[in-house]
């Protein structure tokens, strides 16, 4: 850290005062920061006159926040700038004519392109829950169109694209995926997780130009949001027309067009198994040389609950009458425990996904093991999502070190949880739902992401609602009758120092990433500055980054 000695050696770059600012932790309270060569050099009540030089550009935020820069510790970047590049629905309403209208338009528009590809649209849009290929048909019949649900875990196509796959009433289901059928066995149009293979296997290959166009766009949406760094939490994943984009972040990097600092958690494929490890182990080698390093792996264990994949310590609930069975394990609990140890031995950290509560129990037992077998390794292992889990795994977290990766946003009575999700875990299973406060009375850290573009990166939206555990009203795909109103689960509400911890210091944490995520001397000069003081925001979702700023250079700053 930098002693007052030191920091008195030259005069600050920048120098902010009359904020806000933001210290987590018990720090002392403060008003003023000063910034020299990307460095925070000092935080103080008042301006220090022998940090003021010739050059100084003091700045007064007139009482506004000045936080540490937001990490998200769980997006996938490329993904949606590739979407928004496509046929974007996601900015839509959640209207099925307003889908079909985008689509019609972008095929006028695009007469070239041999198939149609795109991502964005929500379950709820539909009557009961799920578009069929007639909608698509409707519009576009002449070629393929294969549109990715906005969680990822869906594909919405025509029946040109089924011809095209091969995929009829005879085709049976993959391992790791379901194609939803109508009465008579015919696929209706939705393929789910590992289902739609086949067709993303018509996506013409995309060039490496546009996958650079796509992180670049994806980058500036970031940064508008005031976030200065990110975990990409499938770099090198191949599903649901998502490319390898290992090379995209390592090319951009050595370009210098990465202005944010960026971890990338390396896809574990599940049907290799150990003797990947060779592969990732080269990959991780050639990063690190700027802004984007690779020293996580992603394991994915199940899907999701919407959908009935993610995997479930008993079986859902059918609103109709039988219950459903209780999903998919995606890797066997013994080859898991196997390839978390393995990956440990190499101090690769571990970032899992685990939707349902069966699947945070294998993915808290295989990192248990791996711990056991390299106790000294500091991996920072992480399980992202954790919509549902058993009160037995709770202090299972904080007795490990496991980071709880959580995606605060969906902690909200949306029409799609309320109506499709909710009566699936049944009401036994409701009180855990997302158990934020819960995690952190036992002692987990908390990181925060978005999962973007599986739902919007603005930190300030997934705040609100870990923190009211409702919707705030900027967010345009806050949709139900009681989203606003009613919150999801309230004893599982945290604080709004906690929040925001969270979504800095945790996430900076989860990343490895130890000189950022906090406002003190010595830390880099990661930051956002706010339009106004969020500790005083009714709907915090309403407040909006002004400036952001990465090692004291500014990446945005609103018009």
């Amino acid at each position: 850290m930098v002693d007052v000695a030191l920091r008195r050696r030259g005069s600050a770059d920048r120098i902010f005062t009359n904020a806000a600012v933001f210290r987590a932790g018990g720090a002392e309270p403060a008003d003023t920061v000063a910034v020299r060569d990307g460095t925070i050099v000092s935080v103080s009540r008042g301006v220090d006159r022998d940090m003021i030089g010739n050059r100084t550009d003091i700045t007064d935020l007139g009482g506004a926040s000045l936080l540490p820069g937001f990490v998200d510790a769980h997006a996938h970047p490329v993904a949606a700038g590739m979407a928004a590049l496509r046929c974007d629905l996601s900015g839509l309403p959640h209207r099925r004519e307003a889908y079909l209208a985008a689509v019609a338009d972008y095929a006028r528009n695009h007469p070239d392109e041999a198939v149609i590809t795109g991502a964005g649209w929500y379950g709820d849009a539909f009557a009961d829950g799920f578009p069929t290929r007639q909608d698509i048909d409707s519009v576009v019949a002449d070629r393929p169109v294969i549109l990715t649900s906005h969680d990822y875990h869906g594909a919405w196509v025509n029946t040109c694209a089924l011809e095209s796959a091969g995929i009829d009433v005879r085709t049976v289901d993959p391992t790791g995926g379901r194609i939803i059928r109508d009465h008579d066995g015919f696929p209706t149009g939705v393929l789910l997780d590992r289902a739609g293979d086949a067709v993303n296997a018509l996506i013409p290959e995309v060039t490496p130009q546009f996958m650079r166009r796509a992180l670049i766009e994806a980058q500036r949406r970031l940064h508008s949001v005031g976030v200065t760094g990110w975990q990409d939490a499938a770099v090198g994943a191949e599903f649901f027309g998502l490319k390898d984009n290992f090379a995209t972040y390592v090319d951009a990097d050595e370009a210098g067009e990465l202005t944010a600092r960026v971890v990338g958690a390396l896809w574990w494929q599940a049907e290799q198994g150990v003797e990947q490890l060779g592969d990732l182990c080269a990959r991780r080698d050639r990063t690190g040389h700027s802004r984007f390093t690779a020293t996580m792996v992603k394991v994915m264990q199940d899907g999701i609950c919407e959908n009935c994949t993610a995997a479930m310590l008993a079986p859902y609930r059918a609103v109709g009458g039988h219950d459903i069975p209780s999903g998919q394990s995606f890797i066997d609990p013994q080859d898991l425990k196997k390839a978390t140890a393995v990956l440990a031995a190499e101090r690769f950290g571990i970032h899992m996904h685990a939707v349902g509560d069966r699947a945070v129990r294998e993915c808290l037992d295989a990192l248990e093991y791996a711990i056991s077998q390299n106790p000294t390794f500091d991996g920072r292992h992480q399980i992202a999502h954790l919509d549902v889990v058993d009160p037995q795994d709770i202090p299972r977290f904080g007795q490990l070190g496991v980071i709880a990766n959580i995606q605060a946003l969906w902690a909200r009575r949306d029409k799609e949880i309320v109506e499709r999700k909710l009566p699936l875990l049944g009401p036994d299973r409701e009180p855990w739902h997302f158990p934020f406060a819960s995690l952190q009375r036992h002692g987990a850290t908390l990181a925060m992401g978005s999962d973007w573009p599986v739902t919007d990166p603005n930190p300030l939206w997934a705040i609100h609602t870990a923190v009211h555990r409702t919707g705030t009203r900027a967010d345009p795909h806050a949709i139900g009758d009681d989203v606003f109103d009613i919150p999801l689960q309230p004893q599982e509400a945290i604080t709004l120092p906690s929040a925001l911890q969270a979504y800095t210091a945790g996430s900076a944490y989860a990343n490895g990433q130890d000189r950022t995520g906090r406002i003190a001397d010595g830390m880099l000069a990661d930051l956002v500055v706010l339009d106004r003081n969020v500790l005083a925001a009714d709907d915090i979702g309403a407040v909006r980054p002004v400036e952001t700023i990465v090692g004291g250079r500014t990446v945005y700053r609103a018009a």
